[in-house]
C-alpha cells in the first residue's frame, strides 16, 4: 500500500523552499534566485523510516505577500508542511507565526509541520543570524500556542544537509497522525 500525502512548503520569498524542493527531487543545487508564481508542483514516491511506502504532492507555495490570495486554496488537502525560514534573515523568522496562523486558517485542519532553518551553510561568526536555540523556542512556541506537533530541523539545500531528513520526518508525523 502506498499514501499519498499532499504537502505544502511554505514561508516568505527567497527562504529556499524552491531550492529546497528541488535538491529533495534530485534536481540539484541553484544559486541564482527565481520567483515561484502562485505556486510550483511536483511528485515523489519516498520510504519512511519504518519502511512505508508514501507518495508526496509538494506543493511549493509563493512567499511573496501579493500572492496570499492565490495561495489560500493550495493549503487545502494538505496533510502536513515545511515551514521555512532563511537563518540569515532575521525578518522571516519573525513572520513564522503569520505563516502558521495563514496554514491553519486554509488547511482546514491542524496538520504536522517540520519547521525548517534554511541556509545554515551561510551562517557566519559574528552577524545576527538565527541561532539553532531560537530555533527551538520558535518550535515550542508554535506547539504550545496553536496546539499543532512541530519537529525543528536546520537545513541546507546548498549542501544537501538534512533535506530529505526534513521530508522523511514529516512523511513519518504525517502517518503517525494518520494511524492515530
Amino acid at each position: 500500500m502506498v499514501y499519498l500525502f499532499k504537502i505544502v512548503l511554505i514561508g516568505d520569498g527567497g527562504v529556499g523552499k524552491t531550492t529546497l524542493r528541488k535538491r529533495f527531487m534530485g534536481e540539484g543545487f541553484t544559486a541564482s534566485y527565481l520567483v515561484t508564481i502562485g505556486a510550483d508542483f511536483a511528485v515523489k514516491n519516498v520510504e519512511t523510516s519504518d519502511g512505508t511506502q508514501v507518495k508526496f504532492q509538494i506543493w511549493d507555495l509563493a512567499g511573496q505577500p501579493h500572492f496570499k490570495a492565490v495561495r489560500e486554496g493550495f493549503y487545502r488537502g494538505s496533510r502536513g508542511a515545511l515551514l521555512v525560514y532563511d537563518v540569515t534573515r532575521r525578518e522571516t523568522y519573525e513572520h513564522l507565526e503569520l505563516w502558521m496562523k495563514e496554514l491553519l486558517n486554509n488547511a482546514g485542519a491542524k496538520v504536522p509541520i517540520v519547521l525548517v532553518g534554511n541556509k545554515i551553510d551561510l551562517r557566519v561568526p559574528g552577524r545576527d543570524h538565527i541561532t539553532t536555540e531560537e530555533g527551538l523556542q520558535m518550535k515550542q512556541l508554535l506547539e504550545d500556542k496553536y496546539g499543532v506537533q512541530v519537529h525543528f530541523i536546520e537545513t541546507s539545500a546548498k549542501t544537501g544537509e538534512n533535506v530529505n531528513t526534513a521530508f522523511i520526518t514529516l512523511a513519518d508525523m504525517i502517518l503517525k497522525a494518520v494511524k492515530e
